[in-house]
């Protein structure tokens, strides 16, 4: 076999091998034309508010005349802040309740979703509802739906107690996580539908054929081709749990007392309350650093960063 033989192709034969099978033109990679309107709007709407903001946090302003540059005053104090270091606790605690509830249900619910049952479809379009509905609208209607006067806890206190839900840290911590749920879990499980009605049926007719019943298929096949689609909905979790800010100011406003004074509410409060601007843009910065983090670390122990698609290439 000569040296020729082992080179490998060249451009030209890896274009000619990928042409279409009734001979038409190459399939080439994009160019950079086809990116460009979204790399502008891109650079516009993220990337310059995200430099505006990083040298604002090294400023002291009061939303009116000039910034006043105070280097790292803003970072020194809110590292000695009790409540500052709460809150990005209490983001994290909320986060991982947060994905702990919705996970499972959602997965379950998108997987019952993607099959063949009776009144499957009429049931799914209920479900997801809520994915209609704004956060705020959410948060009012339960906060209705919860007064501890007027709703259903004063009408049921063999359940409830006193009926003031929002008058302990457990209460009110509980109250955001059910209503966050309440409010995405069904956009959860569109994921998980539309990831589940991809696995090939082959598979289960394997399974089938090897003697796994409903739960073996569910464990051994649905499960791992969900692989991903887990790992995408897990990280959107983190960092809309991250984020959240009007379903704290309308539900709690961060009470009682501090108890539920999230980070993305600290930065409201710090901001357009006390109108100190500069702050504010600190702890902006901070919760923009603690997601992407823990959002890489998600994407880093679970392998999702080495997934390769089929079509990587073209």
């Amino acid at each position: 076999m000569s040296t020729s033989t082992l080179a490998a192709p060249t451009v030209t034969e890896q274009r000619r091998a990928r042409r279409s099978p009734g001979g038409g033109p190459t399939l080439g990679r994009p160019g950079f034309a086809w990116a460009l309107p979204a790399t502008l709007f891109f650079g516009l709407f993220a990337l310059a508010p995200l430099v505006l903001v990083v040298v604002l946090s090294f400023t002291s302003w009061a939303g009116l005349g000039s910034p006043e540059f105070v280097g790292l005053d803003n970072w020194q104090r809110l590292a000695r802040d009790p409540v500052m270091i709460n809150s990005l606790w209490l983001s994290v605690l909320l986060t991982a309740l947060g994905v702990l509830v919705q996970t499972p249900l959602s997965l379950l619910i998108g997987v019952w979703a993607a099959g063949t049952q009776r009144n499957r479809a009429v049931l799914s379009a209920i479900f997801f509802l809520p994915l209609l509905l704004s956060a705020t609208a959410v948060s009012v209607l339960w906060r209705a739906l919860l007064d501890p006067n007027f709703g259903v806890p004063g009408q049921a206190p063999w359940l409830f107690g006193d009926g003031n839900l929002f008058g302990s840290r457990t209460g009110a911590i509980a109250v955001l996580v059910f209503v966050g749920s309440w409010q995405f879990i069904p956009f959860h499980a569109l994921i998980y539908q539309g990831a589940a009605r991809a696995v090939p049926a082959v598979l289960y007719q394997a399974a089938e054929v090897d003697g796994a019943g409903r739960w073996g298929q569910f464990r051994h096949v649905t499960l791992p081709q969900l692989r991903n689609a887990m790992i995408t909905s897990v990280v959107l979790m983190v960092v809309g749990g991250l984020t959240t800010f009007d379903t704290v100011l309308i539900l709690t406003q961060g009470g009682p007392g501090t108890d539920t004074t999230i980070t993305a509410y600290y930065m409201y409060e710090q901001a357009f309350r006390s109108f100190d601007f500069g702050a504010g843009a600190a702890i902006a910065l901070l919760l923009v650093v603690v997601a992407t983090v823990i959002s890489l670390i998600v994407v880093r122990v679970s392998g999702y960063d080495r997934m390769r698609s089929t079509m990587e290439g073209l």
